[in-house]
């Protein structure tokens, strides 16, 4: 049997020419199955990591909130009520009623009107030189300077758009209603009298709260 015979094959094989098969042994496909998955996981954790990142610099969609548990408080307003402004009523208030147009008898008709609404009723007549026939609107209300948030505005509810001027040489606390030409008649009581109570009435202020 040859040399070059292998063994146990009873001499029933030879192997003839100049080249001989190499005995290899099989690969580990296993290891090539590891190395395929750790580099999944690795690229996987960095995908992650370039998220998050992503993420802090750019906020992730959301808007950031400050830290602190006063963070989550919500600001809330609330109204709260305002005391009514310190004004005269009517009763305290005495009018002097001026006619400066040429009907007559208008003075005392609107003088009456205004003490059946409880207003105190001063001097009636005509009016002096320097309105008479010089009032186009309907009428113009006159008093001191102190008048001018106080006495002034509550006699406005009755005649609405009359003008309204201040005389800071005058003395006392009287005011004038001198009639105009324009003038027909007072303001309807009804609404002369919601106008009043809106004057009057508190009127709600603003209050931030907060609460968490």
């Amino acid at each position: 049997m040859s040399m070059l015979t292998p063994p146990g094959m009873g001499g029933q094989y030879r192997i003839t020419g100049d080249k001989y098969p190499r005995m290899r042994r099989p690969r580990r496909r296993g290891r090539l199955v590891v190395v395929v998955i750790a580099c999944g996981a690795v690229l996987g954790v960095i995908g992650w990591g370039t998220i998050q990142l992503f993420d802090v610099f750019t906020g992730g969609g959301k808007k950031a909130s400050a830290a602190g548990p006063k963070a989550d408080c919500a600001t809330k307003v609330t109204a709260s009520p305002r005391a009514a402004k310190a004004l005269p009523e009517p009763r305290q208030i005495t009018v002097n009623v001026f006619n400066a147009t040429p009907r007559s008898g208008l003075a005392k008709k609107t003088a009456d009107e205004l003490k059946k609404r409880g207003f105190k009723i001063g001097e009636v007549g005509n009016a002096a030189k320097e309105y008479d026939k010089k009032i186009a609107g309907i009428g113009m209300l006159l008093g001191p300077a102190s008048s001018l948030n106080t006495s002034l505005p509550v006699l406005g509810t009755q005649l609405g758009t009359a003008e309204r001027r201040t005389d800071a040489a005058r003395k006392g606390s009287d005011v004038d209603l001198i009639i105009g030409t324009g003038f027909k008649s007072l303001t309807a009581k009804a609404a002369a009298d919601r106008a009043l109570a809106e004057l009057t009435a508190p009127r709600p202020t603003s209050a931030s709260a907060k609460s968490c």
